[in-house]
């Protein structure tokens, strides 16, 4: 049985995430936590994810390290913002706890105290943009469009999310921009990105290919956020068995799409 814990369990992603370990047989919710004052600390964390009561109630993100000690988790998932989940990881670090990080909106310097961590700590780490298993196939098109058309193409992406998400360009088109940059010998700035916050928008990605003459789309439409919580589930169960200490793997090692 693999021991989980949530932080941001009472957010959207945390509540489908605590909403899929509630279904599977392998998983177990060990302890949920989320910001201090959130209102619904000290509920069930089944409960406010509209499945049945699991006997865990969520508890403030300031406990994290009683907690980690206490109920002795296997792994940590992380859908918070970028500034907590720096402290959550570091905590996990200390306690000896695998991480799955799908936060997004890192700085530099954030993401490098993130990787200090993940290797002071020799945890293993899956830290990914987009935990959809139809992003990172996405992410396998664009790599090889880039390669087979060239500089003879120009590429630009645009990206539509809910008008509640906070960091813009959205992590996801960044890694197209670095993917597709990679490719053609290009900085990731030189990549062009448009992003459009309007409505309850999912996440609606877009690669263009442009010249004088034609243009190839690749887009992908995210339908429900409950496709980032199956593939956490994935990388769930892959931190813990194909895992290295130290290392961060990412969706792509996950889905076997190296």
């Amino acid at each position: 049985m693999i021991r989980v814990v949530v932080c941001g369990a009472a957010g959207r992603m945390g509540r489908l995430i605590v909403r899929q370990i509630a279904g599977q047989k392998d998983l177990k919710l060990a302890a949920a936590v989320d910001a201090p004052g959130h209102p619904m600390i000290g509920k069930d964390a089944g409960l406010v994810a509209g499945v049945q009561k699991l006997g865990v109630a969520i508890v403030e993100s300031t406990k994290l390290n009683e907690v980690l000690k206490k109920s002795k988790p296997d792994v940590l998932v992380d859908f918070t913002v970028a500034e907590a989940s720096v402290q959550n990881v570091k905590a996990a670090s200390r306690a000896g706890v695998s991480v799955v990080v799908g936060t997004t909106g890192f700085t530099e310097q954030q993401r490098k105290e993130l990787e200090r961590a993940i290797k002071r700590g020799q945890i293993r780490a899956v830290v990914s943009p987009n935990f959809s298993v139809g992003v990172n196939v996405f992410f396998k098109i664009a790599r090889a469009a880039a390669g087979i058309l060239g500089r003879d193409y120009e590429p630009s992406i645009v990206e539509v999310h809910h008008m509640y998400k906070k960091d813009a360009p959205s992590g996801t088109a960044l890694k197209v921009a670095e993917i597709v940059a990679e490719e053609l010998g290009l900085n990731k700035e030189e990549i062009k990105i448009k992003s459009i916050r309007e409505g309850e928008v999912v996440g609606d990605h877009t690669l263009m290919f442009l010249n004088p003459f034609e243009v190839l789309e690749i887009t992908h439409r995210a339908k429900s956020r409950e496709a980032f919580a199956v593939g956490a589930v994935k990388a769930i169960r892959y931190v813990v068995k194909k895992g290295k200490p130290g290392m961060i793997s990412d969706m792509q090692d996950v889905l076997g799409l190296r």
